[in-house]
């Protein structure tokens, strides 16, 4: 094959010839090194979307003879982030040979059990079920991608004659048919009817294309996708406005946030009526496009068209019928006016099921809507995890490139209700969901957890984090928040946390952050007032300045955020919990510590009221007592530890050592054993219990309950 060109307009050539040079002669090094640039670009394939295969001799460990495999991008994977790891390795012949044991496309699913028995790399990822439609074309290097541009062809109505007409019959066609070995087969015989095509065209579906060098393979790849991408420019508009027009005008920006903050926390508790869902909002400017459209009440219900798209989005979205003026402070009639809607998208989706499903179908699944769109504010995605909901409203941003390619070229065709619900119930789907890892503890909830930029609150912090949790990471020391938002995302990634600027005694900043965290997640489920700080001096030393900065950090913060915290998670009516980090001198008497340990004492029995008014809410409030965490601590940088240790009659590098001696346990607390005892209390055991105080202070009798 020819190159003819290096540019292009609508997809990236990222192609690298220095990189490519250093792999050259391995060619599984350069097919992931092409799976890793085709997956950079989201124009080409979506997240976990798409297949690449390559063909090359190997030594047979048994016989020591040069054999053909195929390494193919095992189950589960992605392209963009593809490692050697992820691959899975066959024998062509033996993966050829199963065509002499297949018994028709109704014993199909058998087919997968037995690429174990094709297996070159017996440590290499389990096949998936493209298996044989790479195994089946007998090219070296092979793409298979979801491009919007593409697919938005293949799910036009007249998307076979504009395919043969586009390529001059280069590009072959096979109709819709559900992924599995007898598509393998579909695929070799279009081949076999059409000699020197340069790739195929799944209907409703995606494309395949190919090369005898990952490079050709790749150059192939773009020029096609480029071709199809030209194709809709050319078109667009030419049958007249996008999406028919505008039906209304989406709101300005600020407003659209705003108002999407508003209701986030209230859409997810109604998207938590099975198993508690995390949300993403996006108001795209190719979502607004679309949700403010005439089109909107035509296009949406019909659904999607590629089979990835539909796995993540589910069958449609819900179009909630909602004013962008409605009043959304009004929480009690706005819940009154979603629950309907709500209830009619379950009762679809259960009329989905019950009219496709087969007698051996796996039972029905959560039926709550993945996708909601808000004509005039923007797209809502609520998902297990908040990678599954971004990725979720990347995929429905794909889906509607291909509506609009594919109305602008002819009209956009749907996956027929039934193959639709084959895919979503496929018992092969259905085991991949079975063995996938259980949830974490906290998977679905979201933490907000103050002053976590260090010491106990990112102690804190991180524990959630690894417990599945997303967490909403804070401070009001600017320098100190941005080192803990490098180091969280480091460690854990941007679906995990967000960063955000906080004092804890201002209340508009207080519901920033939460409109953050709603806009982020979709509200909020644990919140734990660590923020503090420490003044210790004796009672003539006190001034009035230090008495209000410990009330207002420690007891106004504490009221404040707690206060915000209980108007979102009201919204979700879902329960959560209230942890309060008090403190072992909020229950024993000590000297120079008049300000510091009354304030204590006020966070400790704010506790207590606060549990018994929430109670009806099934929102928890529990208490941690500390004493003389001193590892990565703020309070203990300054005059605190000065204070203290001039209170005890020791040096300041005594003090841990002194405070360990002191306890029953003789034992160091760190900000790790803050962080298990919070966990304790929201990890899942402890559902049933309000209004407690467990101490962490390696035993100090005085500060017994009881």
């Amino acid at each position: 094959m020819s190159v003819t060109t290096t540019k292009f307009k609508h997809v990236s050539y990222l192609w690298d010839e220095k990189k490519a040079a250093e792999l050259a002669g391995d060619e599984v090094a350069l097919r992931i090194y092409r799976s890793n640039l085709l997956g950079a670009d989201l124009r080409l394939t979506n997240y976990g979307g798409g297949n690449t295969s390559c063909k090359a001799m190997a030594k047979d460990p048994l016989t020591g003879r040069e054999t053909e495999i195929m390494w193919v991008k095992g189950s589960g994977g992605d392209l963009g982030t593809l490692k050697s790891s992820g691959l899975a390795a066959l024998y062509v012949d033996r993966l050829l040979a199963l065509k002499n044991v297949y018994r028709g496309i109704k014993y199909e699913d058998e087919m997968v059990a037995l690429f174990n028995h094709c297996i070159y790399d017996l440590s290499s990822k389990a096949p998936s079920i493209d298996t044989p439609l790479h195994g089946f074309l007998p090219f070296a290097h092979i793409d298979h991608l979801h491009p919007d541009a593409a697919i938005a062809i293949a799910a036009a109505k007249d998307g076979q004659k504009i395919t043969e007409e586009l390529f001059a019959g280069k590009i072959g066609w096979v109709d819709w048919q559900r992924p599995g070995f007898d598509l393998g087969l579909k695929l070799r015989e279009c081949l076999d009817e059409n000699p020197g095509i340069r790739g195929i065209m799944l209907g409703s579906h995606g494309l395949f294309t190919w090369g005898s060098t990952a490079y050709e393979s790749y150059i192939n790849t773009l020029e096609v996708i480029e071709r199809c991408a030209q194709y809709l420019e050319d078109h667009l508009g030419k049958k007249g406005p996008v999406f028919a027009g505008a039906r209304l005008q989406a709101l300005p920006k600020g407003e659209r946030l705003t108002k999407a903050a508003a209701l986030a926390p209230v859409l997810r508790g109604f998207c938590s009526s099975h198993v508690k869902m995390v949300g993403h909002f996006t108001e795209d400017d190719r979502v607004l496009e679309f949700i403010d459209s005439n089109d909107l009440a035509r296009l949406a219900p019909m659904g999607t068209s590629c089979p990835d798209h539909f796995l993540r989005t589910k069958i449609s979205p819900l179009v909630l019928d909602l004013a962008t003026d409605h009043n959304l402070d009004d929480v009690k009639a706005l819940k009154e006016k979603l629950a309907p809607q709500f209830e009619s998208y379950r009762q679809m989706y259960a009329h989905y099921y019950d009219s496709c499903k087969h007698p051996n179908s796996p039972a029905m699944r959560d039926p709550n809507p993945v996708v909601i769109l808000y004509p005039g504010i923007g797209m809502f995605t609520f998902s297990k995890d908040k990678q599954t909901a971004r990725v979720a409203a990347e995929f429905y941003i794909n889906a509607i490139n291909v509506m609009k390619g594919a109305e602008a070229v002819s009209s956009y065709t749907s996956l027929p209700r039934q193959e639709a619900f084959n895919i979503e119930y496929w018992l092969l789907e259905e085991a991949k969901l079975q063995r996938m890892p259980k949830p974490k503890a906290l998977s679905g909830r979201i933490a907000l957890v103050t002053g976590s930029a260090g010491g106990i609150g990112k102690a804190i912090a991180k524990k959630f984090a690894d417990e599945g949790a997303c967490v909403i990471v804070n401070d009001n020391d600017e320098q100190r928040l941005e080192a803990a938002r490098k180091e969280f995302q480091q460690q854990y990634g941007k679906d995990v946390f967000i960063g955000e600027l906080l004092d804890v005694t201002n209340a508009e900043g207080i519901r920033k952050v939460y409109h953050a965290a709603s806009l982020a997640f979709g509200g909020v489920d644990i919140v734990v007032n660590c923020a503090g700080l420490s003044i210790s001096k004796p009672i003539e030393d006190h001034t009035e300045k230090d008495w209000d900065l410990l009330y207002d950090v420690l007891v106004k913060g504490q009221f404040l955020v707690t206060q915000a915290g209980v108007e979102v998670m009201r919204k979700q009516a879902i329960g959560g919990d209230i942890l309060n980090i008090a403190s072992k001198n909020g229950l024993v008497s000590g000297p120079n510590n008049a300000a510091y340990g009354s304030a204590k004492a006020a966070q400790l029995h704010l506790s207590r009221l606060n549990a018994a008014e929430l109670g009806a809410d099934k929102i928890r409030v529990n208490v941690v007592n500390p004493d003389a965490v001193i590892s990565d601590s703020k309070i203990w940088e300054g005059a605190w530890a000065e204070g203290r240790a001039k209170a005890y009659g020791v040096k300041v590098e005594e003090l841990p050592g002194y405070y360990a001696k002191r306890t029953l346990l003789n034992e160091i607390i760190l900000p790790e054993d803050i962080a298990n005892a919070c966990f304790v209390f929201v990890g899942g055991l402890m559902n049933k219990s309000t209004g407690n105080v467990l101490n962490v202070d390696g035993g100090v009798a005085m500060a017994f309950v009881r």
